[in-house]
This record gives C-alpha cells, structure tokens and sequence, in this order.
C-alpha cells in the first residue's frame, strides 16, 4: 500500500493496511479533517472500495486536551461496492459481509449494514455493548472472544481466523466465520477490525481457493496469460515444466517465436496461434479445443500435439487486459485417434485388382498420418498370378517395388536455434524404422517398410500392431490380385486360342482383325470373329459377343466358334445357320438331363451373333444378324456415302426363340471394305451407339487405304471412348474374282455329252497351262456330270474356277435336291465307285443346297500326286 502524506495516526493507516489487504482499496480516509488516499500498489482491484470516516468530537473551548478513552470516538463505516462478477471473488469483499469494530474495552463501535444483516441485529442494538455479548458463541464455554478480555493490552501481531454460532436476536442460528484484524489506537491502546461471513460461503469460497490453487501449482494443465500485445507475461508451473524453460527466459517473447515449427490441426480457418489470439483479443470469444502439433523445447525430437482453449481477460469497464490460454497434451490420445482413423479407412485399400493400384492406396493412407516414408515391394511370383513361397521358405527370391513416397522434413540440427527458445531437453530414440512382411497365412507376398523421422516421435507397440493390421489386409488384397491377374492370365490364353490365329487369306478377300480385352477387373470377355472358307471360292464371315467376362465367356464363345464353324460346313445360308445356332443354345439352356438350379445358367443365352457369306464369283454378300449390330461398309461404288451402315435387320439375340431371321444379299463393287465389330468398339459412357458408329464411319473414311491403318485408327476409339468391355473388330476388303480364271459351261441332260464335257474341261486347263491336273479334272468332271444327269434334274451346269493357281474348283449344279453319297462297292458291283475316286483323287468334296437345286463340288490341289494303286487290280 502506498499512504500519502497527510496521514496523521499510524493506527488508522495500520486499520487500511489490514483492510486493504482482505477488500482491496481503501479510497478515502478522513482523519481530523485531512485526506489521506490509500491504494495497493499500483494494482487494479476489481473488489470492493472502504471509505474509513474518523470523527472528533472536541471539548468545549479550544486547546483542550483530547480524551482518546471518553471524549474520542471513532467508527469504520463501510461501503463496499460488489464487482461485476462477485461469485468469483472473497465472501468478503461482498455486500454480504459484515465489518464490526472494537474498541480497547471491548464494546462494538461500528457495525456495517452487512452485520444487520447477517446477524440479523440494528446498529443502535449493539453499539457500545461488549462484543462478548453480541457476538456470543452458543455452543463454546467462554463468553467472550479470544484477545478481547484484556483490556489496554496491545494487540496480538497477526490476524487470526473463528469459527462462531451466534443467535439472532429472532431466535435462530447464524454460523459465521470471523477474520480478526489487531490495530492499535492513540497512546498504543489496542483494538480490533472483525469481518465476519457465512460458514457455507466461506466454505465455498475455501474451496475455490484450494481448488485454483491445485490448478496453478499441481494440475497438469499449462496455463499462460498473454497481454494485450500477445506476447507471453505469465506462466503456471505445468508449462514451466514440460517445456523445460528456465525462469524469466519466456517473458515478452510471442508465440511464433516460442513455437516456430507448430501447426494447427483443427479447426479449420486458422494459420497460426498469433491469429487465434488476435481474434480472441479483438472479440472477446472464447476458442476452445484448438488441435496444435508441433516440437516444443523439451522434446524438440519429437512432436507434440496440444489441445488449446483461449479466453479474454478485462477489467471491469470489459478492456482487455490480456488472453489466458489452458492446454493439455493430448499426443497419446490424438495418436490413439489417428490409429483409429486409420484403421477406419482401410477398407480404401484394394479397391481395384491392380497389386500397383492396391500398393498405391496403401502408401496414401500411411503417409503422412502414420509415417513419413513407405516403401512397399511385392514378388514378382504374385504379379504373374502364381503362388508364392511360404513363410517358411524364406522372402520371396524377386521383388517389385511397387510404390515409393515420402513426406520430407527441413533438417532440424540446432533444436535451440530454430525453436527460438533456450531451454531444450534431450530424448533418446527408439525404433523409427519398421519393416514388415505382406503375409498371407504361411505365404509372404512382398514386403512393406516404414520410417519415422524426427522430430516425430518412434514407433510404439500400438503403431506396430496397426501396421500389421493394415500390411495384413494389403496382403489379402494382393492375393485376390494374384487370383485375378491368373484367371485373367488363363481367360486371356483361353482367348486366344480359340480365336483364330491367323485368318485365312482367300483371292477374294483381304482381311485384318483386333482383339481388345477390357481393361481393368472385368478383362477378357466373349468377343469373337472368324473366317470360314466356304467351297466355291466363297468365304464366310462371323462376329460375336457373349455375355459376361471371364474365363466362362470365353469358354462358351469357343463352343459358339466351333458350332458355327460345324454349321458353315454345311453350306448354310446365313438365316438357316443362325435358326439352327439358336436351336443348339436353346436346347442348351433347356437341357436334356436338366438338374435342379441349371435353369438361365447358360452364359451363350442372349448372346448374339452376325453370320455373312460372301461369293467374290458374283460380288454378292449374304448376310443375317442374331441381335448383333449390323456391319459398316466403305467404298461401295459411285452414289453411295463413303462409309455407312448397311440395312440389315436385326433378329432377337441367341436362345430366346420366337422369331425368324431374316438374311439380305448385298451387292458389292470392287475394294469396298466391310467392319465387323462388337458393341465394345462403339459404346461408352461418355458416347451413345449412334455417335460411336458415326465415328467408325469416320475413320474408315480417313483410312480405307490400308486395313491395318484403319484397325489402329478405329481401335484407337475404343481407348477414347470406355475400357468397360472388350472389343473385336474385323475388316474384309473384297474382290471379284477374275473372269478369265472362271469358266461357265450348260450341259444338256444326255450321257452322251459327258465325253464332250471333259473336252471342254481339257482345253480350258491347256490354256490355263494345267496340263498336269488334267487327268484328275477329267476323271472328276466325267463322275460329277453323270451323277447330275442319272439322277438330277435339268438344268445341269459345269463351272470350272482356278483360285489363284492354288486350287482348282469343279462344280456340277442340276435342279434336283437328292444328295450322292459316298459307298464302298462290292467286287462284283457295277457301279459305286465314282465318288470313292473323286473323294480319293480331290482335296474335298461336297454338296451344298440352294433355293433351285443343289451344287456337287471338288477341290483339286494343283500340285497333288495321283495315287496309282487306285487304279491297280486287285
């Protein structure tokens, strides 16, 4: 306290010290008509305010002594002003308290109106009467308080605490608590200054006290106290200790400068502390739970992650005095959070049937949040989709790295430098690196490394068993990897060999093909194209798709391939082989030795199918559609668009039954190119079919010139558009087949003009210069025509085609519908033996049926020998 001067009575000032001390600032103090201001130092309390009266009644005349006894007396009025918030403050520095004065005898000279109260009594009740009387405690022996029976003594040196159960003039009971304060009046004589209070609220008030002041001194919470210039003025024990400062080399320094490498985790909106305290200080809000994780001087290696809550501090006019800030190291539990989160997320790991992809997910989930680098290597065993040694064996004899990533961190050397504080201590390191192996059972499938740095703290068992769990679901994932990359592998193998390997390249076509698989899990799919060579020099053309992917897709367009290759030989029209195409998947999906749950298990049920015959004789095409889409032709002559689609009508897809198809004959100029192809050239998400085949169009348009071009061009569409399904594609130039190697001759119903057919025959192979195939031609010719006129019909017609000095084609066409079949004859029968000799002297031979006839035919290799034991007697 300071006292100004014109303070007369040392015992009056020694009465504001003692007040002063327990309410706050005594603000005036009269004695003998002079002012003296009292204050505590140069603080700002927000308690109560004491005005200490002194009154004189002087003797009658002046120069009269002053009796301090009789003639004096002297009262301590108090009025005491409640802060805004009183609950927060000493029950004593509230209205509620009661301020009694005694006098050297004894006897109550003030009683404030907080006494009246408490006590229920007037103050002209118990003025002048012995405080032994008033204050008479009703459960205690003596009637009088300790220090007050000795009159004229001086005051005890130290205030001291009663607890005390007075009865109220109405009967009842008030239990107080009263603070004795000794001062000394004029010629030393003592007195006394009481303040008493309600037990319970002195309680409560005990409490709190006990209770902040565990706070500041025991309780693990770190308390600061920021000023207005959000520099740090204060600190509590807790952060003292756990950042290892030493005293005094905090003081005035700013948050960034303490904490220069920390980070806000949450909320967000925030960059940095200075920020938070600005705005508390500018707003008044409280923020709570701010999440900050950075090194702090005592663990400089390590990170620490802090949970903040920020407040103003203000007088009582609301100024702000400055920002008190509570924080709590929560590492173990936002550790513990992190872990959790982690291992919540896992299920983002393998969403794909990439074993790259699956390692990729894994190194975004461990890093940064886990760890600061990951290393994850998978055998080369599992990426071919074979099996992988055993634990037991040993790690695999081959890895892959799969994926590398790592967080960097600046080099922090000189902790005390870059921190910018001076205190540090050290901490010694543990297990930063963990290198884990990718089990599945007793298989090792690759491994996964991790690495902490500093200042992050090293792996404990906790972060190891999650680390296992997290490898431990990445080897599941790559295992299902591994079966999918070997199905997918057999799907695709199985692919190709039942897709032809190289097509067959007749003198009346051109042909180039692609196969696409989808990309991805769904892989190889059902998609499938041939060509047939037909007899006639005519070839058959075929395009598919079957439902589904996988190694059944593809199993069950290998059946369809070879159906429709055991019908083509047939000589089927388009529309009669795709009927029976679908009576064969509809018996299929019917079942003849049906089991129970077989019903719609068929994967060739809704598959569909285009089948096409091409005669390059008359440069016709037919063709029918089994709910496929039709094909798209290039170049067919003057008048028509450069690429379009061909009107075909579209029949119901395989197995469903119930309508016809229908087949349509196109005509063809020379060079026009036909694409076949599956929905999976034309269709995507981001395009519908009909934009998808006018882009088809286009690129047929820009590259007709060459076939393997326009593949590249058309399948470089299929990578633009979607790898959702897989594609195949075939491209047939056609070609006339040359007059001069055809001839065409009508021969009359008499056996007598089979002579005269094989001298037609002679002399065409003489001009074509095959003079050596022209006894087989002869003998052939010569079978043939007799057959057509015994037992055919009329017309009968002798065509004779040299496919590209290959193969020398003999047709014989008649009316009739009856089939020659092949026998062996007895020794003894006259005939019989024709077809024996035309089957063994004849590459092949055949029949096939049309709507006014039938046609009898035979290939005849150009380079083959005559076997002369045919011919030889038995």
């Amino acid at each position: 306290m300071i006292v100004k001067e014109g303070c007369a009575n040392a015992s009056l000032r020694k009465v504001a010290q003692c007040v002063g001390c327990t309410t706050g600032a005594v603000t005036h103090y009269f004695a003998n008509r002079s002012t003296v201001s009292l204050s505590r130092g140069d603080a700002r309390c927000p308690g109560i305010a004491v005005a200490v009266t002194w009154g004189v009644r002087r003797a009658a005349g002046a120069g009269r002594s002053l009796d301090s006894r009789r003639s004096s007396t002297w009262q301590v009025v108090c009025m005491m002003r409640a802060s805004r918030e009183t609950g927060h403050h000493s029950p004593f520095d509230t209205p509620t308290a009661a301020m009694i004065v005694v006098d050297a005898r004894g006897r109550v000279t003030g009683w404030s109106p907080g006494a009246s109260s408490l006590y229920g009594a007037d103050t002209r009740d118990v003025l002048d009467r012995p405080v032994s009387e008033v204050l008479r405690d009703v459960r205690a022996r003596a009637d009088t308080l300790q220090g007050f029976e000795a009159p004229g003594a001086p005051a005890s040196g130290g205030a001291r605490t009663e607890t005390r159960t007075v009865r109220r003039p109405d009967g009842s009971l008030a239990e107080t608590v009263l603070r004795i304060f000794p001062v000394e009046q004029g010629q030393g004589r003592p007195a006394w200054v009481v303040m008493a209070v309600a037990s319970d609220r002195y309680e409560e008030r005990m409490t709190d006290q006990s209770m902040l002041s565990r706070l500041f001194t025991q309780a693990p919470v770190g308390l600061s106290v920021y000023g207005p210039d959000t520099r740090l003025k204060w600190v509590n024990e807790a952060v003292q200790e756990a950042m290892g400062w030493h005293a005094g080399e905090w003081f005035g320094r700013p948050h960034s400068v303490l904490y220069p490498h920390g980070k806000i985790l949450s909320p967000p909106g925030y960059h940095d502390m200075d920020e938070v305290l600005n705005e508390v200080l500018r707003s008044g809000e409280p923020v709570l739970d701010v999440h900050w994780r950075g090194p702090t001087p005592a663990a400089s290696e390590y990170y620490q992650v802090y949970s903040c809550s920020y407040f103003r501090l203000q007088d009582e006019a609301g100024h702000p005095l400055g920002i008190c800030e509570a924080a709590v190291d929560v590492t173990d539990r936002y550790e513990a959070q992190t872990r959790l989160a982690l291992l919540s997320r896992a299920s983002g790991i393998g969403t794909t049937l990439d074993a790259r992809q699956t390692a990729e997910e894994l190194a975004g989930l461990v890093v940064p949040e886990f760890a600061d680098s990951v290393r994850i290597e998978v055998a080369e065993s599992v990426l071919g989709g074979e099996e992988a040694p055993s634990y037991a064996s040993g790690a695999p004899a081959g890895l892959r790295l799969m994926t590398q990533r790592t967080k960097s961190y600046s080099d922090i050397t000189n902790s005390d430098v870059l921190l910018g504080v001076i205190g540090t201590r050290s901490t010694t390191a543990h297990q930063r690196l963990l290198a884990l192996p990718l089990l599945l059972g007793s298989t090792t499938l690759g491994k996964v490394t991790l690495l902490r740095q500093p200042p992050r703290a090293p792996f404990t068992e906790e972060d190891r068993a999650l680390a296992e769990e997290l490898t431990s679901r990445t080897a599941v994932c790559l295992d299902n990897a591994r079966r999918y990359i070997r199905e997918h592998t057999t799907a695709l193998k199985l692919q190709r060999d039942l897709l032809p390997r190289a097509l067959p390249q007749s003198s009346g076509i051109e042909v180039a093909d692609r196969y696409i698989p989808a990309a991805g899990p769904l892989g190889v799919g059902g998609d499938w194209y041939d060509v047939i060579p037909l007899s006639g020099a005519r070839v058959g053309l075929v395009v598919g798709d079957v439902v589904g992917h996988g190694v059944d897709a593809a199993a069950t367009m290998g059946r369809l391939r070879t159906s429709v290759r055991a019908l083509a030989a047939l000589d089927l029209p388009p529309d009669e082989l795709l009927a029976r195409l679908d009576d064969l998947v509809g018996q299929t999906r019917v079942g003849v030795h049906r089991t129970p749950g077989d019903e719609g298990t068929d994967r060739a049920l809704g598959a569909t199918c285009l089948y096409a015959v091409y005669d390059p004789t008359s440069c016709t095409c037919a063709m029918a559609s089994a709910g496929h889409l039709p094909p798209v032709a290039a170049g067919r002559g003057a008048g028509a668009r450069q690429a379009e689609v061909l009107d075909l009508p579209i029949g119901p897809p395989l197995g469903i039954g119930g309508l016809p198809f229908e087949s349509v004959e196109f005509e063809f100029a020379e060079g026009t190119v036909l694409a076949l192809f599956t929905d999976g050239i034309v269709k995507a998400r981001s395009r519908d079919v009909d934009e998808g085949v006018a882009d088809l169009c286009d690129a047929l348009d820009a590259s007709t010139a060459s076939l393997q071009k326009a593949c590249d061009d058309v399948a470089s569409l299929y990578a633009q558009g979607s790898t959702e399904d897989d594609a195949a594609l075939m491209l047939v130039r056609v070609h006339a087949f040359p007059e001069d190697s055809m001839a065409v001759w009508h021969v009359a119903s008499d056996p007598a003009e089979v002579a005269g057919a094989r001298t037609l025959v002679r002399g065409k192979l003489e001009e074509w210069g095959l003079d050596d195939a022209a006894f087989v031609s002869e003998l052939a010719v010569s079978e043939l025509v007799t057959n057509a006129i015994r037992y055919g019909r009329p017309p009968v017609t002798l065509r004779l085609l040299r496919d590209v000095d290959r193969t020398l084609i003999c047709e014989v066409s008649d009316g009739g519908h009856t089939s020659p079949h092949l026998r062996h004859a007895g020794s003894e029968d006259e005939g019989g033996r024709g077809l024996f000799l035309v089957a063994q002297l004849t590459t092949m031979w055949g029949t096939r049926y049309g709507r006014r006839g039938k046609t009898i035919w035979a290939e005849i290799g150009l380079e083959q020998e005559v076997p002369l034991e045919l011919f030889l007697e038995p």
